[in-house]
């Protein structure tokens, strides 16, 4: 009686749908590579989001915004606010972004398992107007831009330093200005 008990467990385990795993927008076997002239204190002011990835070609959240400034203890940390449309999500965050190495910035308290993941700046154009982030895990990818019109000319750099990095270019949703 035991075996069929246990074997009515093993068939119902193997009919029990898999825990889904995060979806990721570029192919990890492509290196990652943070900028490695990136200043940070260039980063404060406003930013609004140009692009994100997302599953589907209309995403169904509006373009996101991030305002960064000097957390104000001397230190290279910035105070952050952020409201971004991440792989067709809303996701915020408040508080502080800490950097952990040329490039790339951690949010203390975010969620780890979407805003809160790691961001690594790929690329920031060099008056420091757009810029395009991702993360090792490709979990999420976007470009911010100063204004709300994003020059054809960064789009491109931008999407060419996306394309480096292994991620999935039919995947960029860029918003409407």
């Amino acid at each position: 009686m035991h075996r069929l008990t246990l074997f009515g467990l093993l068939v119902l385990a193997a009919c029990a749908s898999p825990r889904p795993t995060p979806y990721s927008y570029r192919d990890a076997a492509f290196g990652l590579y943070s900028n490695a002239s990136f200043d940070p204190a260039r980063l404060d002011g406003e930013w609004r989001q140009a692009a994100s990835f997302a599953p589907y070609s209309n995403t169904p959240c509006t373009r996101g915004a991030v305002r960064i400034a000097p957390w104000g203890d001397g230190s290279t940390s910035k105070r952050m606010q952020a409201e971004l449309c991440l792989g067709g999500e809303r996701a915020m965050f408040n508080g502080r972004a800490e950097f952990t190495a040329v490039g790339r910035l951690r949010l203390s308290g975010g969620d780890p398992q979407m805003i809160g993941l790691e961001w690594w700046v790929l690329w920031v154009d060099t008056d420091y107007r757009t810029m395009a982030i991702g993360t090792p895990s490709g979990r999420f990818g976007f470009i911010l831009n100063r204004t709300g019109s994003l020059p054809a000319d960064r789009l491109t750099a931008a999407r060419e330093l996306f394309d480096f990095n292994g991620y999935d270019l039919e995947k960029l949703f860029v918003f409407k200005s």
